[in-house]
């Protein structure tokens, strides 16, 4: 697979596939039984995906509060029974928190994101979190202050980079003023359904940032919503012989070269096809159309 990089020359640059993996569906369950999910690990590290994303908040819907860190400590473990540890970039999220009535709430007070940061550390078994992503903005505290807080989150040595997760082009601009070459990525929604996060790419290439798409097959899931709000995904893919997936992904990689996408994936065939969307290289013609789409 091509590599696009994560880092600077403070950070140290780091190759990663330019297709990545988001784990947030990863449950165990019997719907998805930890061999599926393992097959699933080997399959994107066969194919050449080395961005794993995770959250402290991600895990099964049904158990409320105590859903908390359970994706980090599965994935954490699916890697260490692989033996596949030293073959990922594996990052993570702090400052959302799950409640027992199976809500999603916000904290980014400086005492619970120093909290997070070391509950994270334990879970994932590691010295230091290869990237650690402020998961949202908090309405209960000023932007200003959590930066000053992840400022002293990146110099304590307990997080190698520091990315944001869904913010605007003056918060990315606020943070890098603040943090500087420790801040590395900025991780939006963005995919044929939700484009609004252009923007934030344009900020993130001219500060050299990396912009990682969340939910970036968005649109894409409904055949029927396929087929009338996206026709041309369909189209181009068609003729290609691919997936409306992968010419998807495709698209995305061609807005800038920071994009790197981290589709979801439970099972390995999606996975694979997913990652084969890196070699896929769109004409001007068919991107014009699917700008247009």
């Amino acid at each position: 697979m091509q590599t696009r990089h994560l880092g600077n020359q403070t950070t140290g640059r780091i190759e990663v596939g330019a297709i990545g993996l988001g784990l947030m569906t990863f449950d165990q369950t019997g719907a998805q039984p930890r061999e599926q999910l393992a097959e699933t690990v080997r399959a994107a590290l066969d194919a050449g995906v080395t961005l794993f994303d995770t959250a402290d908040a991600y895990g099964p819907g049904d158990l409320g509060a105590a859903a908390q860190g359970e994706n980090e400590l599965l994935v954490a473990g699916l890697l260490d029974e692989l033996g596949a540890r030293d073959q990922v970039l594996l990052a993570t999220k702090g400052g959302h928190v799950r409640s027992d009535g199976g809500d999603w709430a916000t904290d980014s007070s400086a005492v619970h994101l120093r909290e997070a940061v070391d509950a994270s550390l334990g879970r994932l078994g590691v010295e230091q979190i290869a990237l650690w992503q402020h998961h949202r903005p908090d309405p209960a505290v000023p932007y200003d202050e959590v930066l000053g807080t992840l400022l002293e989150i990146a110099v304590s040595g307990k997080v190698a980079m520091v990315g944001l997760s869904n913010a605007d082009p003056a918060q990315i601009r606020a943070a890098h003023a603040v943090l500087g070459d420790a801040l590395v990525s900025v991780q939006n929604q963005f995919s044929p359904k939700f484009r609004s996060s252009l923007p934030e790419i344009e900020v993130c290439e001219e500060l050299g940032l990396a912009f990682l798409p969340w939910s970036p097959l968005g649109g894409l899931g409904d055949a029927k919503e396929l087929a009338e709000k996206h026709p041309a995904f369909q189209e181009v893919a068609a003729a290609r012989g691919v997936s409306a997936q992968q010419v998807a992904l495709a698209w995305e990689l061609a807005q800038s070269p920071v994009v790197i996408p981290i589709p979801g994936a439970k099972r390995p065939q999606s996975i694979t096809d997913s990652a084969a969307a890196a070699d896929l290289e769109l004409t001007a013609d068919e991107l014009a159309r699917l700008d247009q789409d």
